[in-house]
Parts: C-alpha cells; structure tokens; sequence
C-alpha cells in the first residue's frame, strides 16, 4: 500500500515539481546562455494566455459553459496550467527588479503547488474511501452499515473536498498581482 501511494501519489507529484524547476532554471541558463534574454521578456505572455485558457476548465465545471468533456478540460487544464507557469517562471527568471513581479511570481508558484497538492490528496482520499466500502461490502455488511463504518472517512473526504476554497482566493491574489504588474509594464513601457 505505501510502495502504491508513492508510486500512484508522491513520486508523479515530486517529479512535476523538480521538472517544472529544473526547466525553469535550465530554459533560463539557456536563454543568458545564447545570449537570448529578451525572449525570456516575452515568454511571460504565452504564458499568461496559457494560465487564462487553463480556466476554461473551471468555466465548465461552474457549467457557465457547455462544451468540452469535463475530464479533457481537466487534463489541459493541468498542462496549460503547468506550462504558462514554466513559461512565466522563465520570464521572471532570476532577476529581482521588482517587488510587484515577485509577488506575482510567488503567488503564482504556491498557486500551482496548491493544486497540484489538492488533486493529489483529493485523488488518494476519494480512491480510499471507495475502497473502504468494498472491502466492507465483500464482508457481507448491509449498505446501511457500511455507510456507518466509512462514515468518518467520508465526512473527511468532504472536508477536504473544500480544498479549493483555498486554492481559488491563491488564485485570485495572483491575478491580482499578474495584473498589477501587466498594467505597470505597459504604463512604463509605454505601450498603452
């Protein structure tokens, strides 16, 4: 069972993080490397329209839209997801000009560290509260009695369903501050 949980759980979501790290520093180096830093400066813009179409999940799951099956918008909204954020963490790159990016950047990071986090626990938790109801269902206990043994587990199960009350409002500071710092970009870029 623990060889499962690190195999199924742990070690996919330690080798998200430690690769979204390493391509972050490796696309950074890389860029100062061929002396192309000015396209780090402009990689926080795919990035930016990644993390916004990675919304179009949640668009879907509150049923504002229709379209799309709700398992496929989840898988491109954890890849989209996962790549703007690469590609915004390789704008950043490791230059501190700013307080306003960084928060950005920080928010941003514990953002995706929250989700990935959420869907690993609400995954491992769902899978065991339905395993507890079979075993407890091959052992011939009424479906009453079952729902009574598991009755805890699920009420945690529940708890923890609320995962995203914590994780939107992260969300929501990080666009706040994604667009604090586009709006300061094109007021002192002169863009606007």
């Amino acid at each position: 069972m623990t060889t499962s949980l690190w195999r199924r759980h742990v070690l996919p979501f330690t080798l998200l993080a430690g690769l979204l790290a390493a391509a972050t520093l490796a696309g950074d180096y890389l860029l100062h490397r061929l002396a192309l830093v000015w396209v780090g400066r402009y990689l926080g813009i795919p990035g930016t329209l990644l993390i916004i179409g990675s919304l179009i999940y949640s668009l879907r799951k509150r049923k504002y839209i229709a379209a799309g099956s709700p398992k496929s918008l989840l898988a491109l909204h954890e890849f989209a997801a996962w790549l703007g954020s690469l590609m915004v963490l390789i704008h950043a790159g490791i230059h501190f000009n700013a307080i306003l990016p960084w928060l950005a950047t920080v928010a941003m990071g514990v953002n995706v560290i929250s989700g990935m986090v959420g869907k690993l626990l609400l995954d491992r938790s769902r899978l065991h509260v339905q395993g507890q109801r079979e075993r407890f269902q091959l052992r011939g206990l009424s479906k009453s009695e079952v729902e009574q043994a598991v009755f805890w587990d699920a009420v945690t199960f529940d708890a923890m369903t609320q995962w995203r009350k914590v994780h939107i409002p992260i969300f929501i500071v990080f666009a706040a501050l994604a667009l604090g710092h586009i709006i300061s970009i094109l007021l002192f870029w002169g863009w606007a």
